[in-house]
């Protein structure tokens, strides 16, 4: 692999241990995997952490050296991105842990996941979930780490591991240079808990008179033409 080569797939391989993966194996059957990133070596190999199975005879016939798979992962914040990559399984190894380590990729394809790429920035927010029922309201503080005028993504630390934020309407609570507090009504798309942090993917429902001036206010608009 040529040093060019190598930065341009380092900069698209930026994941954390602990990150979730997708493997798709075709043969000799097809299978889709979630395994979690144990570590790479740049150029060399990447460590994966072979699934949890019931039966120890699960994906025996797939998980072998030289299958081929094909990994997939999203990034999120202002890339907004899926990319995937074609590799090889060079080795499972059983001590002191069962790990899968793949061949590093030559080559790793992204595409685009938001017609609308966002700024990045750290602004302190708020999110809120009404009950309609009790009429009571929960929030939850937190940074809103990057924005468009189709919606952001609010992060929020917790000392729950299994902590999610469901898909519903909700409002967005900041404050704004201008204006004071802004209540934007929106909507949660995903949620994820990574080692307590919870990320959460959200779409803006304003009819395009709230968020444009706040982007405004922000001097970010220039960013999302």
């Amino acid at each position: 692999m040529s040093d060019l080569s190598l930065q341009k797939t380092t900069q698209l391989f930026e994941l954390q241990p602990g990150k979730n993966l997708d493997l798709q194996i075709s043969n000799p059957l097809s299978v889709r995997l979630k395994v979690p990133l144990i570590g790479f070596e740049l150029g060399n190999y990447i460590i994966l952490k072979y699934p949890k199975v019931a039966n120890k005879l699960e994906y025996k016939d797939v998980l072998v050296e030289g299958n081929v798979v094909i990994v997939r992962y999203l990034m999120e914040g202002n890339k907004g991105e899926c990319f995937a990559f074609r590799s090889t399984i060079k080795n499972i190894t059983q001590y002191p842990e069962k790990f899968i380590f793949l061949e590093y990729p030559k080559n790793i394809e992204n595409r685009q996941l938001r017609l609308q790429q966002r700024a990045s920035i750290h602004l302190p927010a708020t999110i809120m979930m009404e009950d309609s029922t009790s009429k009571k309201s929960t929030q939850i503080t937190g940074v809103i780490g990057d924005i468009s005028a189709k919606g952001c993504g609010f992060s929020f630390k917790t000392e729950s591991l299994n902590a999610k934020v469901n898909k519903r309407d909700i409002f967005v609570c900041l404050q704004s240079p201008a204006d004071g507090e802004v209540k934007i009504p929106a909507r949660v798309c995903n949620s994820r808990n990574e080692n307590g942090t919870v990320s959460v993917g959200i779409q803006f429902i304003d009819e395009g008179t709230i968020v444009p001036k706040l982007l405004t206010q922000l001097f970010i608009e220039n960013t999302l033409s």
